[in-house]
C-alpha cells in the first residue's frame, strides 16, 4: 500500500517556497504521491474554506514535476464540469507524458454553486456533465485527442492516465465502475467506507483520509479515519489495506486557513505516521 498527501495549494501561507518545501518533504519522507485541490474562481462560498491565493492545479503540478523525481502527482479532485473535456484530456496527457507517467487524475462533480454560476456552468447538471466528460476523456485518449486517430492514424502518445472518481453517492459509485480506475472517497469514517465497498464492487480503492494525531484516543462512531492517536491511525491503515486500498492519501488540512502558515505541524505528523508504519510492517 502506497501513501500520498493532499497538499494545500491555497491560503495565506502558500507561496512558491512553501510548495517547494512541501514537495521535498513528501518525497523525502518516502511517500509516493502528492495531490492538489481544484478551484477556478474563488467565489465567496469557496473563499470561506479555501481562500486566495489559490494555485491552479495543472500549472502547479507541472512546475512540481520539474523539481521532483519519482513522486507521483495528481488532483484531488479536479472539478470536471469546469473545463472542456478535450482540454482536460490534453493537459492531463501532456503532464503525464512530460513527468514520465507520474500523473493521476482525480475527478469530482463539485459543490460550489457560486463558482458554477461564475463559470456559466449549470449547477443542476453537474453530475450528467461529469459522466459525459469522462466518456469524452476516454474517447479522446483512445483516438489521440482529435475524435479520430491524430495525424491520419498516428497516435498522439497522450494518455490515458489513471482516473480516480471522488464522491460516495450511488451516482458516484456507478461513475467509478463505468469510467474510473479507482474509487476515491474523501474523509469518510472507516465503517462508512467498509459498508460501501461491501455493497459496490469497484475497480480499485484509493481513499483520501484526514490526518490529525492526538495525544489521547478519539472515540465515537463518526470519527473520521486518520484522526486520533498514532495507534488508532495505524489501525485505520491496516483496516484500509485489508479493504483493498492500493493508495491512501492523507489530508492534513483541517479548515483553518492560518494552518497554511504552519506546515511544520503537518510535516511532523506525516513523518510520525511514516516511521511507525514502517516499523509495524517491516
Amino acid at each position: 500500500m502506497q501513501f500520498g498527501v493532499n497538499v494545500p495549494n491555497f491560503g495565506p501561507g502558500t507561496d512558491p517556497g512553501v510548495l517547494r518545501e512541501w514537495a521535498r518533504t513528501v518525497e523525502g519522507i518516502g511517500f509516493d504521491l502528492l495531490m492538489l485541490s481544484d478551484h477556478v474562481v474563488v467565489t465567496p462560498d469557496v473563499a470561506q474554506r479555501y481562500p486566495e491565493p489559490f494555485h491552479e492545479p495543472f500549472t502547479t503540478l507541472s512546475w512540481l514535476a520539474g523539481i521532483t523525481t519519482g513522486l507521483r502527482l495528481g488532483t484531488t479532485v479536479l472539478v470536471l464540469p469546469y473545463r472542456n473535456p478535450l482540454l482536460v484530456a490534453r493537459m492531463a496527457g501532456t503532464l503525464d507524458r512530460l513527468s514520465g507517467g507520474r500523473f493521476v487524475l482525480g475527478v469530482g462533480v463539485g459543490w460550489a454553486r457560486q463558482e458554477f454560476d461564475a463559470l456559466g456552468v449549470p449547477f443542476g447538471t453537474r453530475g450528467r456533465l461529469t459522466d459525459e466528460y469522462l466518456g469524452a476523456l476516454r474517447e479522446a485518449w483512445r483516438t489521440g485527442g482529435e475524435g479520430e486517430p491524430s495525424g491520419g492514424g498516428e497516435p498522439s502518445g497522450l494518455g490515458p492516465v489513471p482516473v480516480w472518481v471522488g464522491g460516495h453517492s450511488e451516482a458516484a459509485l456507478r461513475r467509478t465502475v463505468r469510467f474510473g480506475d479507482a474509487w476515491h472517497p474523501l474523509r469518510l469514517p472507516l465503517d462508512r467506507m467498509r459498508s460501501v465497498l461491501a455493497e459496490h464492487p469497484v475497480p480499485g480503492f484509493a481513499p483520501r483520509i484526514a490526518l490529525r494525531l492526538t495525544d489521547a484516543p478519539v472515540d465515537g462512531p463518526e470519527r473520521p479515519a486518520g484522526v486520533g492517536s498514532i495507534e488508532q491511525v495505524l489501525d485505520d491503515l491496516h483496516q484500509l489495506r485489508a479493504l483493498g486500498a492500493e493508495t491512501v492519501v492523507f489530508d492534513p488540512y483541517h479548515g483553518d486557513p492560518e494552518e497554511t502558515r504552519r506546515p511544520q505541524t503537518a510535516w511532523q505528523d506525516l513523518a510520525t505516521v511514516a516511521t511507525h508504519w514502517k516499523a509495524a510492517t517491516s
